[in-house]
């Protein structure tokens, strides 16, 4: 095997590292002790991440984490100085670490004492083999920075040259494509009398006991289904086609495909995030003739946990 087929096949294994830090970043997830030894890989050379012991939520007002914890060659050397760290840059600092064991076969920082280990830790004082190509040694001496504040971030990772090679992003399970003609779907209400057709020319009328049965409803049954993130209504006494047109001028600036029909708007994002696309769906019901509208925005991410 040449070392750039092995190079490539550990860029491989790394573009998922990757991708799975930032995923646990979404969920503000931080495993703390990331090392080749919680790394599996399954029959089709997928990249999992194992053994979530050590991992913490921030919760701290500060955003930071205060527990100094995970495997001295791996970890980053302000999680050692007790004044607090961000799980982000740490994290990253642990992924240098591992593509450069994956690609040299042995540590960037081992020395035969703690001691000695963390000075060079504190210092990123390392080199790398003569057999790294440029891109690769670029990348790593950006992500072993001791500086936290100046180290390379996810995102700046994902546009790397070296990094962007052969990558292919995350496909995540994609729930069913939202039926306009039969919104009321999304908010898993199957009430014949709340439907919208394009023969109607006025919002869906709701009194108060319908308002007060279609959210319990909803709430029931997003504790069964975790497709729903977000949900979320309110009032208005603007004329309906004035809420619709105000929802889509804020919506389109921020790259959502919009596709109306009467009184119900479905939101799509046009890239993919940590979880998929974002789809906004919204339908406008009338409270109350002559003085108010009500708009339901249900959010999803469109994929599975």
């Amino acid at each position: 095997q040449s070392w750039e087929t092995k190079e490539d096949e550990v860029r491989t294994y790394f573009q998922q590292l990757i991708n799975a830090v930032d995923f646990c970043y979404g969920t503000s997830v931080y495993h703390r002790d990331l090392k080749p030894e919680n790394l599996l890989l399954d029959t089709h050379g997928v990249l999992k991440i194992s053994d979530f012991g050590l991992s913490a939520l921030s919760q701290q007002e500060d955003g930071l984490l205060h527990t100094a914890c995970g495997t001295p060659n791996y970890v980053a050397s302000e999680v050692l100085r007790d004044q607090g760290y961000d799980g982000r840059a740490s994290e990253i600092w642990s992924c240098g670490v591992i593509i450069f064991v994956l690609m040299a076969g042995y540590m960037p920082f081992d020395e035969p004492n703690l001691i000695s280990m963390y000075q060079k830790n504190s210092k990123a004082d390392f080199t790398c083999p003569s057999w790294f190509s440029s891109g690769s040694r670029r990348l790593i001496q950006r992500i072993l920075d001791p500086n936290p504040l100046t180290r390379i971030t996810v995102p700046e990772i994902l546009q790397d040259k070296w990094f962007k090679k052969r990558y292919k992003p995350p496909q995540f399970e994609q729930e069913e494509d939202v039926n306009l003609d039969d919104i009321d779907v999304a908010f898993n209400d199957s009430k014949q009398e709340n439907l919208v057709t394009e023969r109607k020319v006025k919002p869906v009328s709701m009194n108060a006991f319908k308002l007060i049965s279609r959210s319990q409803s909803f709430y029931q049954n997003s504790k069964r289904h975790h497709l729903a993130k977000r949900q979320t209504s309110f009032a208005s006494q603007c004329p309906p086609n004035e809420i619709i047109s105000k929802i889509e001028d804020a919506a389109k600036p921020l790259g959502f495909n919009v596709d109306k029909r009467n009184y119900k708007m479905k939101l799509k994002g046009d890239k993919s995030g940590r979880k998929g696309q974002l789809t906004v769906a919204t339908e406008v019901f009338e409270v109350a003739p002559c003085l108010c509208h009500r708009l339901r925005i249900f959010a999803s991410q469109s994929v599975r946990p």
